[in-house]
């Protein structure tokens, strides 16, 4: 996160600055921090939760809190891995690439199927609803209506709610900032399941239809995402498919590539805008890339297309109920001639500077209202459904009684459509005018959302809304905007953020008057798009997904141009809304540009803030392993071997790093019993007996789980055959900032630092671990986040009887805390 951020968000980071300066007085260790602080679960969204460089990190995921792990994006090139390898042929990589490309096919299948379904089912619960408050206002039941309208709305508040809050709380807002965790590296619990996947459907048609100033686009990718997951690991948890080839993919790295197509997928389906989902994948959520993976999402969105225009084709001939005939493109104006003079670059620039600001604005009160809201939630289930059902009701009473106050206009009978309008959609709404008027503002608030935006962004139409039912409309949505985002029912901001940007863009074509010849609903379009990138920073994805909805490439210019000042002006205030949201759960994530002051700090220099702690010989004794995996919560250890004769360079025996053992691997090792009886080195008829090099890709196992009599803790395991030979190594001399630039870009999540002079004796790991350097708050460290995690060296005078090897380590975290600290 950049350091402009530190000043918009000076309360947490002074008071962490300050937790980070008292540890450093008093030089307190882990467990004393964890002994003597306050239950860091109290503590509003984590502040306090990070006191060493030394802790586990927490973070909030669904309504938990819990520890997280990074994930193994590097591939692991034991022996296992080599021998598979080696003796794949042709026909079996073929297999394994075409069933890659199935895959992607499938995510883009069912994501289209799902969000038609989910069209379907809000335009036909919202439609009917709609319909018989329609009715009533026509007979003059007001207060009838009033009842139906706020009623059905509250039923589907509950609905949703009480979904998320009972079964799946991951299925709770957008989760697109977790996915970006995700891809970024940072394992998310219960954020892909089949519980999740099947309450954020439901959970979204609720609160869509339930009239919430909220939309389904971000919960479509959400819905992507798990559906790509589940795919590559089988299924769920409990009742996965073991076929044999589907095991290739219960890996992070493949799965990662397939929840990209999912994620890419879901912006698609929202928006029918197949590149606009490659690019806002490529831009926004995807942290590592490359061509393969390019053509791969491009075709999962390419399949949605298909989906979705079959579906459409469908429901034009009346077989989908209530369905409108707009299909998902929200405001085609291939027909409208768009012209510019060199006057209408002033309004231009104005909406930009408008968006930037009023962005920067919105996310700077959206973070505040999250901490408020994150304290109701704390107290439990029952406060959390009160929450959504008061913002329900609030919500239902602003859109049925605030178009009361606005003045009924007479039909324009020049504009060749139909006025007024009665039904569930359309535009000219009624409402309670007479015949031969319409009521404006019932026109944008007693309708879908989608519907409202059709309508504030319809051409041809400089007289359809006034000024004083366009400030109703955005102060109204600003605040819904605010209040809404963050209960417990699936929500997305790309709605709300359109409307509110759509609105003000209208107001300002109404203030230029003749003195410009863009036609108001294409103002209505640059505020919205001006908006998005003042709040979310997205350029060149958001710029193609408008094109595609608008359907006319003359936007193009003008639209740049808005969406790189809007962006430039909201980065000089604070980060984007997902970023803020990263901070706030407490999710680590490695920005792309490293800060200008990791320069001048090397990765050794870093290294020196660590604890000692235990490395792990190349034959190594059940009891000790079982000791270090029971008391650390260490994911990776270097494995050294003592005594080896190199063949050039020396002629006494010298210590090898034999490389990096993952924890997982330990684990497995002690599950499978491999165990030896003396200490030798196995041979690799005996390795490949016991593992499958498709077993040690499986991260579920746990020690606790996990048996050991008596005699076995006497006996050894050799662990050469399972530990990464070729890790990436660097030397101590490098900066933090080339350091921070290779884990992003190559996806690790550990790394070697040998000694610059070789009779130093020095080595370090550094670790993509788990903890966030922004609860830390020290300058120099808030935007590596997750590099250190332990510090090897040869020690001339080290205790060799707790450290064979004679080195000295230093990990992220000494030992695991006790359950009352969990």
């Amino acid at each position: 996160m950049e350091e402009n951020s530190n000043s918009n968000n000076s309360n947490g980071l002074m008071e962490r600055e300050l937790d980070v300066e008292e540890r450093d007085n008093n030089n307190s260790n882990c467990n004393s921090n964890c002994n003597c602080n306050c239950n860091a679960l109290q503590q509003p969204l984590l502040l306090k939760r990070n006191r060493t460089l030394s802790s586990n990190p927490l973070a909030l995921v669904g309504a938990k809190v819990a520890y997280i792990e990074s994930l193994d994006y590097e591939i692991n090139e034991n022996d296992l891995f080599k021998h598979d390898w080696r003796k794949r042929s042709k026909v079996q990589v073929l297999q394994y690439v075409f069933l890659k490309w199935t895959l992607a096919c499938l995510v883009g299948l069912l994501t289209g199927l799902i969000a038609t379904l989910i069209n379907l089912a809000v335009e036909n619960i919202a439609g009917y609803k709609l319909l018989a408050v329609v009715n009533l206002i026509s007979n003059e039941r007001f207060l009838t209506g009033f009842l139906y309208f706020t009623g059905a709305n509250f039923v589907l508040t509950l609905v949703a709610a009480a979904l998320c809050v009972c079964f799946a709380p991951t299925a709770a807002g957008p989760g697109i900032p977790e996915i970006k965790a995700y891809l970024n590296g940072v394992d998310t619990p219960n954020m892909f399941g089949a519980t999740t996947l099947i309450v954020k459907i439901i959970g979204s048609i609720g609160a869509v239809a339930a009239g919430l100033d909220l939309g389904k686009e971000g919960p479509l990718v959400h819905i992507g995402c798990c559906i790509a997951s589940l795919l590559a690991q089988g299924g769920p948890d409990n009742y996965r498919l073991k076929w044999r080839w589907l095991r290739y993919f219960n890996n992070d790295r493949d799965r990662r590539d397939i929840i990209t197509c999912g994620s890419s997928a879901g912006v698609c389906a929202a928006f029918r805008a197949p590149v606009g989902g490659v690019l806002f994948a490529l831009e926004e959520v995807a942290t590592w890339w490359r061509s393969a993976l390019l053509w791969r999402t491009f075709f999962s969105t390419a399949i949605v297309v298909v989906i979705l225009r079959g579906f459409i084709d469908i429901c034009t001939s009346g077989k989908c109920g209530l369905f409108g005939t707009g299909g998902l493109i929200m405001f085609d104006v291939s027909n409208v001639v768009v012209s510019y003079r060199l006057m209408d670059v002033i309004p231009i620039t104005i909406i930009g500077i408008l968006g930037g600001l009023l962005g920067s604005l919105y996310n700077h009160v959206l973070h505040k209202i999250l901490r408020l809201y994150n304290l109701i939630n704390q107290k439990g289930k029952m406060h959390k459904l009160i929450l959504a059902l008061a913002v329900s009701l609030f919500t239902s009473v602003c859109q049925y009684c605030l178009p009361f106050l606005a003045q009924c206009k007479a039909c324009d009978s020049t504009l060749g459509e139909a006025c007024p309008t009665n039904g569930r959609s359309g535009n000219f709404k009624q409402f309670n005018c007479p015949d031969g008027y319409y009521n404006d503002l019932a026109t944008l608030l007693l309708t879908t959302n989608d519907d409202a935006v059709r309508n504030i962004f319809s051409s041809n139409t400089p007289s359809e809304f006034t000024i004083f039912s366009l400030l109703i409309f955005f102060a109204l949505y600003c605040i819904l905007g605010l209040v809404t985002f963050g209960i417990a029912v699936p929500s997305g901001l790309f709605l709300p953020i359109i409307l509110m940007g759509s609105a003000y863009g209208r107001l300002l074509a109404i203030l230029m008057g003749p003195n410009t010849n863009i036609d108001h609903g294409l103002y209505a379009v640059l505020g919205a798009a001006s908006l998005m990138a003042g709040s979310m920073r997205m350029t060149v994805s958001l710029c193609v997904i408008f094109l595609e909805l608008t359907n006319n490439l003359l936007l193009l210019p003008i639209t740049m141009i808005v969406l790189l000042i809007a962006k430039t002006v909201g980065d000089c205030f604070n980060p984007s809304i997902y970023e803020i949201i990263l901070e706030l759960k407490g999710l680590p994530f490695l920005d792309a540009s490293p800060e200008p002051w990791m320069r001048n700090l090397t990765v050794g220099e870093l290294a020196d803030a660590k604890e000692p702690v235990v490395s792990l010989s190349g034959i190594e004794r059940v009891d000790r392993i079982v000791d270090v995996l029971k008391n650390c919560s260490h994911n990776g250890f270097a494995v050294i071997d003592e005594g080896v004769i190199p063949t050039v360079g020396f002629a006494n025996s010298a210590i090898e790093l034999h490389g990096i053992i993952l924890r997982a691997h330990l684990v497995l090792a002690l599950k499978k019993k491999w165990f030896l009886t003396e200490k030798r080195r196995t041979e690799d008829w005996e390795v490949r007996e016991k593992f499958d090099w498709m077993e040690l890709a499986e991260r579920e196992l746990k020690i606790e789980e996990v048996a050991v009599t008596s005699e076995e803790m006497e006996m050894y395991v050799d662990l050469h055959p399972l530990t990464n030979t070729t890790p990436y190594t660097v030397t101590e001399s490098m900066s933090v900032a080339k350091a921070l630039v290779l884990f992003r870009q190559v996806g690790l999540r550990h790394l070697l630092v040998v000694p610059k002079y070789q009779a130093a004796g020095v080595s370090y790991f550094l670790s993509k671990q788990n903890y966030s350097l922004s609860a830390i708050s020290v300058p120099v460290i808030i935007n590596i986040a997750n590099l250190i995690s332990f510090r090897l060296f040869e020690g001339a005078s080290g205790d060799r009887n707790s450290n064979p090897a004679g080195f000295k380590a230093i990990q992220h975290s000494e030992c695991v805390p006790s359950p009352s600290e969990i």
